[in-house]
């Protein structure tokens, strides 16, 4: 069948379901009314009832509703399946005896797979021993217009990501990765509570896009006459936070970057920055283990997760950590040191067909370990020390020259988080913006801004902190192995 055909009996069948509203409405009934006598959710009805033999009447009264996901209509008895919002299903069973000559008329005329249904009666088990409700009344609680999907087909992944609510109904995976990320982001929550950390909400309209090397994307407010920008980070506002005295803060919330789009980004995306004064980055690589392995003993109950194809995947115990310039020396053959010239690095990724869009040294070195190490990465790792020219707002190694003191985590082989130990100097700070501006005023569509503000901020004396950013998406890849349009409830699709 084509999809110009599907869309002809689509547009037929919402005809048909249009007319069946009308009749409702003829009657004096409510095709979509503002409420129904629920007594019991189905979950907790079939909680009570478990274990039942077949062909048993509890007597027990209970009214319940959901979603009608299989229909069978013969001639004095009819069957319906209803669905609640979390999957929990139950039958009901309507019958001449109980509901009536025209009751039952009405239903066969008039009820629909998809429809949500509010039912009353008595709780039984059918000769089969399937719990039912044997129905003594019925309504309509919403009388659905467009037919569901064959729930016995699995849907592409087209459907699934346009029309996350048909998803949602037909999909038990979907709704529980709902459910796994609302446990996730709970438990990271507590454990920043638990380490007395305050929850923070920075603007995400800013007169001026920082915190993050990414092209933002640009808006424009009426009230004020003046573009704006939707922020690519908190970081810039949290560490003002940290300046003002609140020594730990944290922040779930989206972030925008208006660029590309795959496997492993969204334009749109869910983030949580944290920063804790008196801390470093080692200190952070520390929160950030912690995090994940309670994220993930919420979810599953061990550190060891099972992705949705059946791979296990360890996240328990302590992370492996390297250094970039040693695992790039090592894996590549050829010592790379932040002293190596730009023309040995240009020359290294030439023959090896790397392209490095406005090219500088430190990009050249990050693009080099990525085709050499990440490859060979397994477990969870944290990358240490990388180059000064492409981490404009991190501190200076304490020791090693040429480097900063920042490390990426890599979990499946795509970085998870980000952990800083912060430039807090205004005077080096400001160096680096003017820097930034440079390569922006070059072509560098990532390249910061000065930003005074800030900049005025960190004058009034920032306390030594480590910082972290992690994407929460990507943290719900790596507790399922699902891509990261899965991970988002509703992503962004053109």
């Amino acid at each position: 069948m084509t999809d110009e055909t599907r869309t002809d009996d689509t547009s037929e069948q919402r005809e048909v379901r249009l007319g069946k509203r009308a009749r409702l409405l003829e009657r004096g009934e409510q095709a979509y009314p503002v409420g129904v006598p629920v007594t019991d959710g189905i979950g907790a009805v079939r909680s009570r009832h478990e274990g039942l033999e077949a062909d048993v009447a509890t007597g027990e009264r209970v009214g319940v509703a959901g979603r009608i996901v299989h229909l069978r209509n013969t001639g004095k008895l009819c069957f319906a399946a209803l669905q609640a919002g979390d999957g929990e299903r139950i039958q009901a069973m309507v019958s001449l005896d109980a509901v009536g000559e025209q009751s039952l008329a009405d239903w066969k005329a008039d009820v629909d797979l998809g429809d949500q249904l509010f039912v009353s009666g008595e709780v039984i088990t059918s000769r089969r021993g399937e719990l039912s409700i044997r129905v003594e009344q019925w309504r309509i609680a919403a009388k659905a217009l467009l037919p569901l999907p064959n729930l016995h087909a699995e849907l592409s992944e087209e459907t699934r990501v346009r029309n996350r609510y048909l998803d949602l109904i037909a999909r038990p995976a979907a709704r529980d990765m709902v459910r796994t990320r609302s446990t996730a982001v709970a438990s990271m929550r507590a454990t920043f509570a638990a380490r007395g950390y305050l929850e923070l909400e920075t603007p995400m309209l800013q007169v001026q896009h920082g915190g993050a090397s990414a092209r933002p994307f640009v808006t424009r407010s009426n009230a004020f006459d003046t573009d704006l920008y939707l922020r690519i980070a908190p970081e810039l506002f949290l560490k003002r936070a940290v300046v003002g005295g609140l020594e730990r803060v944290f922040e779930i919330n989206r972030n925008f970057r208006n660029e590309g789009a795959d496997s492993t980004h969204s334009p749109e995306f869910a983030m949580l920055e944290s920063y804790e004064a008196y801390s470093d980055y080692h200190g952070i690589a520390a929160l950030t283990q912690d995090l994940v392995q309670q994220a993930a003993l919420a979810v599953g109950g061990s550190t060891t997760v099972t992705w949705t194809d059946g791979t296990e995947f360890d996240l328990g115990g302590e992370w492996d950590r390297i250094a970039m310039y040693p695992s790039l020396s090592e894996a590549a053959g050829v010592e790379i040191t932040p002293e190596t010239p730009l023309d040995e690095l240009r020359a290294l990724a030439d023959r090896l067909e790397i392209e490095v869009a406005h090219p500088i040294r430190g990009k050249y070195v990050e693009e080099l370990w990525e085709h050499f190490v990440k490859p060979t990465l397994s477990r969870p790792t944290f990358v240490l020390d990388f180059p000064v020219d492409t981490s404009p707002l991190v501190r200076d190694h304490r020791s090693q020259p040429g480097v900063v003191e920042k490390w990426d985590l890599y979990v499946r082989g795509f970085e998870l988080a980000t952990g800083y130990s912060e430039l807090t100097d205004p005077v080096v700070q400001r160096q680096r913006f003017v820097e930034q501006a440079r390569l922006a005023a070059g072509g560098d569509p990532e390249a910061m801004r000065i930003d005074e503000e800030f900049l005025r901020a960190l004058e009034f004396g920032m306390p030594p902190t480590g910082g972290l950013g992690m994407g929460v998406d990507r943290l719900l890849m790596a507790l399922t192995g699902e891509g990261i349009r899965e991970t988002i409830l509703f992503p962004l699709v053109k």
